[in-house]
């Protein structure tokens, strides 16, 4: 995990290369409207940079929006979600075909391929915007949550106990363009490399079984 200083260096280069955008690319990203037969499910796991790549690379899974969810502000824009004040988090909003891969798999991924012990925050990230926070649209997505868990605690997987919240959906807000697909689109990112692409490998080796088959090497 990086450095406190390397992570300060992070986030300035990061906020130069955001102000650098087009106003087409700082536009937000629009939300598609979920296929027949398409469910839809959303999660927080820290910066959604690589939550949104680990979800995208499980069988069944069509399609990843990063954004905001869980706070009180509308319409949030990233800048205004770094400020710690509009109460929302980093999310990944998963459209995903529930014949394929059930919300119970997604959930067990959410909750492998970050920290969800760390209370407000992952590593480096701090604060609630990286907070850990899963949203459920029905009661047996609220059990499946609380199922799963109830499991993880008890197989001593994590050295603390879970922390994250269990929430019902309200709404979802999309980030900007530029946060779309960010993984894969900059791969030589310092904070890519040292923050993101450890979390997707962890969700790959516990998940290999549902991994597409261009993830399974």
């Amino acid at each position: 995990m990086k450095s406190t200083i390397l992570y300060i260096a992070f986030v300035a280069v990061f906020f130069g290369y955001a102000n650098g955008q087009s106003k087409s690319e700082m536009a937000f990203a629009k939300l598609p409207t979920p296929k027949a037969g398409e469910a839809v499910a959303t999660f927080g796991g820290g910066c959604f940079w690589a939550m949104s790549e680990a979800f995208s690379e499980l069988r069944g899974v069509n399609t990843v929006i990063s954004g905001y969810a869980g706070g009180i502000a509308k319409n949030p824009t990233y800048e205004e979600v770094c400020t710690k004040t509009t109460g929302h988090a980093e999310t990944a909003q998963v459209y995903y075909d529930p014949k394929v891969i059930s919300y119970e798999k997604l959930a067990e991924a959410f909750f492998y391929a970050h920290n969800p012990t760390q209370v407000d925050g992952q590593g480096d990230d701090i604060g609630p915007d990286y907070r850990s926070i899963a949203f459920y649209r029905t009661p047996e997505e609220k059990a499946a949550l609380l199922n799963l868990i109830k499991t993880i605690n008890a197989s001593k997987h994590y050295s603390a106990p879970i922390v994250t919240e269990v929430v019902p959906f309200t709404i979802f807000y999309a980030a900007e363009k530029y946060h779309q697909g960010y993984y894969k689109l900059h791969p030589e990112s310092g904070y890519i490399q040292a923050v993101s692409v450890p979390k997707v490998m962890k969700m790959r080796q516990m998940e290999k079984a549902y991994l597409k088959p261009e993830f399974q090497k």
